[in-house]
């Protein structure tokens, strides 16, 4: 699959208005500063596909990008400490519980983890409910340039650490950097040969 061929579908309030769209759709989510658009961005090679922010919270709805009519790229609003209000927020949460237990075309969830911190308990739990509710994850490590390499590894390692606490077997995982495109490519290689074997 061509990535820079992704053109964006639609933005959606409510899983019940993703209709006749049988597309395996693989997800992202994290942290509202974790680097999420710009992922995406790097992963499509368009610096505008997703919107960015320096305010978090952007991204508001479930965006779909459609790449070559094989899958869909889906961007789901940021969790945690999004500066917008309660009320907002909760229903972020809401639309996001939604779409995890209701799409029936998701095939998997990408959860980004900042690697330039130590484990966020947030992050955690996250992973935790999905592994309670059995939905797909993947763990996409992004910043992996920010800090020097002994100390990004680190974080990583404490944070599989923690996460083996919650699974038998760790998801499948992959080290990134938007800046840098480090890992991009072995992400969208992955993302292309799960479509194929389909």
């Amino acid at each position: 699959m061509d990535f820079s061929k992704a053109k964006f579908d639609r933005s959606f309030g409510s899983v019940h208005q993703i209709t006749n769209n049988s597309k395996p759709q693989f997800a992202f989510i994290g942290r509202s500063n974790v680097g999420k658009s710009s992922l995406i961005n790097a992963l499509t090679s368009k610096k505008d596909m997703a919107k960015t922010s320096s305010k978090p919270g952007k991204t508001q709805l479930i965006n779909f990008f459609n790449i070559e009519d094989q899958v869909n790229l889906v961007d789901l609003p940021g969790y945690g400490y999004a500066k917008v209000s309660k009320k907002l927020r909760e229903q972020f949460e809401g639309l996001i519980t939604e779409y995890l237990l209701h799409s029936e075309s998701l095939f998997i969830v990408f959860v980004l983890i900042d690697a330039a911190i130590p484990p966020q308990r947030i992050d955690l739990e996250f992973l935790e409910w999905c592994g309670v509710h059995r939905v797909p994850v993947g763990i996409v490590f992004t910043k992996t340039d920010k800090k020097k390499p002994k100390q990004t590894e680190a974080n990583m390692t404490a944070f599989e650490k923690e996460l083996s606490k919650y699974f038998v077997e760790l998801p499948v995982t992959f080290e990134t950097s938007a800046n840098s495109k480090r890992g991009v490519d072995v992400l969208g290689n992955w993302i292309s040969q799960q479509r194929s074997e389909m």
